[in-house]
């Protein structure tokens, strides 16, 4: 009888060409699941009327409220990375529709916080309060063993995207350029 390369993986594990297979299977159910939470967050900001970093705003003042947290719109603009003109211009558009209230700082007049507001608290949990269930559902049955298997992925997946050069060496270096569109 003639063994097969078939037979020969069941004693000598698996091939290459399997183990090139099952990574790019996960790579793909990660792919998936990115596209349907940027359609889920699409679909939250639409039905919340907000731009994206509105939303970020929102859901990072929660987040510190969560921890008994101040935020300054300093910290906001280095959490957004964008500049202090577009952060005032992002919270005078949440402060006019009612998700956030500036506050004076308790010892420096000069200082305010930015605050979300309670009604703006309630819309994000019954906006996302269900997916979250639904997200908590599907995971808090995992043994011990699968949960530190999909963190240990995740983690080595974000590792390699934090590695992502944005200006790649030799693209326009030589000229100075930065490339054709010169916004890249």
């Amino acid at each position: 009888m003639e063994l097969g390369s078939d037979t020969s993986r069941y004693w000598y594990g698996a091939s290459e060409e399997d183990r090139r297979r099952r990574a790019v299977d996960v790579l793909q159910a990660f792919r998936v699941y990115r596209a349907a939470e940027v359609a889920m967050r699409r679909r939250t900001r639409e039905s919340m009327s907000m731009g994206e970093n509105e939303l970020l705003v929102l859901r990072y003042l929660l987040k510190a409220a969560g921890q008994n947290r101040q935020v300054s719109p300093s910290e906001l603009t280095r959490y957004l990375g964008v500049s202090t003109a577009s952060t005032t211009a992002i919270v005078d558009r949440l402060e006019k529709t009612g998700h956030v209230v500036r506050e004076p700082h308790p010892t420096d007049r000069r200082s305010i916080f930015i605050v979300a507001t309670a009604e703006s608290d309630a819309e994000v949990r019954a906006t996302l309060g269900s997916m979250h269930s639904r997200m908590m559902a599907a995971v808090v049955d995992m043994t011990p063993e699968e949960s530190s298997a999909v963190i240990a992925c995740l983690s080595r997946l974000q590792d390699a995207v934090d590695q992502v050069d944005p200006h790649p060496v030799g693209a326009g270096a030589a000229n100075g350029s930065r490339g054709e569109s010169g916004n890249d």
